[in-house]
């Protein structure tokens, strides 16, 4: 019950960040993430793409569609016009990508007449997209995509008359390419002819995406997490890695690798650059699950983002997979978590609330288990020593409600720290139980059954309390010691800290909750008379039995002050 209290309160507030989470399991393995595979555009950068300058064959640049001449300009419409899924309704550009988008916005709604005859939508093993037309009573084949793909089917160009030329030199061509993907601008190359296989290049796309600022801050926070980011585009090597860079992603000594270069790569040889892995250029959507899957079988816990239709498989397959909010519904179905606003620092946030959830339900073990404890060698050591059970079964139901529902929404409610995303992410294997857990849990509440047991026995104690008919006051006294020291030892689970008031007030749930319960415990003392078998105690009865329950904070900081000379210092 604690861990769907826990993953379901924080559903809420992460729902407040962005992140809408359709797995409660999801969510708690993002905390554990030791590699995440993120796509770029709209993620990493805005996704709000612009074509920035068109270049003719001459590579004479032109800024606005009007610049163009004629004749050219009409070849350029026809490219970006007609082999496009995008188009203009009511003034507003609607459907498509948002690469076609942004191509039809350059074209300022100018037209070409033109019949479209057939198309091949782009996708990314082709990576370019294909129309055949009907322009002028002939037939031409409209190619729209990656320069490495279309220029070897070029034999020629266009001038900025709109005259064709013979194509001389293909090595200027790529040079001044590489050049542009240096500036870390997307480079689309347009081209047409009667054949696919022997075209005519109309120029060159230079379409900017800058990275989101927000995006630059959650690559940090999840580099300070000790979680390896790998960003996977469509984008050709030059220009990933001048957008990684601008992220604070990529630093010079990383890897950088096209899909081709890992097609070519045996499932081993893949395995050993992984670690050093920043940057996979031209992916396709296979290359994802094959990452994945050889991440997983290095015993890694993997995140994926994705949007499309072929990035389901390796959303499913992922340990965690992030949709994106913009993107398809069925790569939304196959994600445990679906980041509405495409931020990647609403990733980064997924991450630490993840954290945060696995160390609310830490706490909550070592408040239960200490309780646990002291009641369980109560029962054990009782008959032994003389001591016939101290609580009634009324009062038993109370104490459970306080360990159990009550408890579990105290901690369910605790703040995600900064301090979380700096620690290293948990193992596959890590156990629920921690060495510092099972400390405090032996230490506490072995004191805290030890203290039970001379309450009861020691006459030093007994006689502090008035005396009645089967020890009414004395045994009053005992289950007030008993919820009190319950009170004061959450405080101790809930941090690590020698200062329990740390983070307090970011928890207002857990004041609340303690409140309630070191109130409604009063009442009890004094008015559960003989259901709850109290008897009120004296003002310094109590204070004696409260003062008795504090003991459990100053024996706490002892185990706190020693761990810390021996140099552990941590918790959860």
């Amino acid at each position: 019950m604690m861990i769907t209290l826990v993953l379901s309160s924080n559903m809420k507030r992460l729902l407040k960040n962005n992140v809408l989470v359709r797995k409660l399991m999801g969510i708690e393995t993002a905390g554990s993430l030791n590699i995440l595979f993120s796509d770029k555009t709209g993620t990493i950068t805005k996704g709000k793409l612009e074509v920035i300058e068109f270049i003719d064959g001459d590579f004479n640049s032109y800024y606005n569609i009007e610049s163009i001449s004629n004749e050219l300009q009409k070849l350029v419409l026809l490219s970006i016009t007609q082999n496009n899924d995008s188009c203009y309704a009511d003034g507003k550009i609607v459907g498509g990508n948002i690469t076609d988008r942004a191509l039809l916005k350059f074209s300022s709604n100018l037209k070409v007449s033109a019949n479209v005859v057939d198309t091949i939508p782009f996708n990314s093993s082709l990576k370019y997209s294909q129309a055949k037309v009907k322009y002028n009573n002939q037939d031409y084949f409209l190619l729209k995509g990656a320069p490495e793909v279309i220029l070897p089917k070029c034999n020629g160009y266009y001038d900025k008359s709109g005259t064709r030329r013979y194509l001389r030199s293909k090595i200027k061509v790529n040079e001044f390419i590489s050049n542009k993907t240096y500036l870390g601008n997307r480079v689309l190359m347009l081209a047409i002819g009667k054949s696919v296989s022997d075209l005519t290049m109309v120029g060159i796309v230079l379409i900017k995406d800058e990275v989101r600022k927000e995006a630059i801050e959650g690559i940090n926070l999840v580099k300070k997490a000790h979680i390896q980011t790998v960003m996977v585009t469509g984008d050709n090597k030059d220009t990933a890695i001048c957008i990684a860079k601008e992220a604070g992603l990529y630093e010079n000594g990383d890897l950088c690798i096209t899909s081709d270069d890992l097609s070519r790569l045996h499932d081993e040889e893949v395995k050993k650059i992984i670690p050093r892995l920043k940057i996979v250029a031209r992916a396709i959507p296979q290359d994802k699950s094959r990452l994945v899957r050889l991440s997983q079988e290095m015993d890694l816990v993997v995140g994926m983002t994705g949007d499309g239709v072929n990035d389901a498989p390796a959303l499913k397959k992922a340990d965690v997979g992030f949709a994106m909010g913009s993107g398809c519904e069925v790569a939304k179905e196959a994600s445990d978590i679906v980041i509405l606003d495409d931020n990647f620092l609403s990733i980064a946030k997924a991450i630490l609330f993840g954290r945060t959830i696995f160390k609310s339900i830490r706490k909550f073990i070592i408040f239960q288990l200490t309780v646990n404890i002291c009641a369980v060698s109560l029962s054990i050591i009782g008959p032994f020593i003389g001591i016939d059970t101290p609580v009634t079964v009324i009062q038993m139901l109370w104490i459970n409600m306080v360990m159990d529902t009550l408890a579990a929404l105290a901690f369910a409610y605790e703040p995600p720290l900064p301090e979380y995303m700096e620690e290293e992410p948990k193992k596959r294997d890590e156990p629920i139980l921690n060495r510092y857990m099972r400390d405090e849990i032996i230490f506490t509440g072995a004191y805290s059954a030890i203290l039970c047991v001379l309450f009861l026995k020691l006459p030093i104690f007994s006689e502090l309390f008035r005396e009645a008919e089967n020890q009414k006051y004395l045994l009053t006294a005992f289950f007030g010691l008993f919820i009190f020291m319950g009170i004061f030892n959450s405080f101790n689970a809930r941090t690590h800290r020698l200062n329990l008031f740390a983070h307090l007030f970011k928890n207002k749930v857990f004041i609340v909750i303690i409140s309630f319960i070191a109130i409604v415990q009063v009442l009890l003392i004094y008015f559960g008379g003989d259901v709850f078998r109290t008897a009120g105690l004296s003002l310094k009865e109590f204070q004696i039995m409260f003062l008795l329950s504090l003991t459990v904070i100053p024996v706490d900081w002892v185990r706190k002050i020693i761990l810390r000379k021996k140099g552990i210092i941590g918790g959860v």
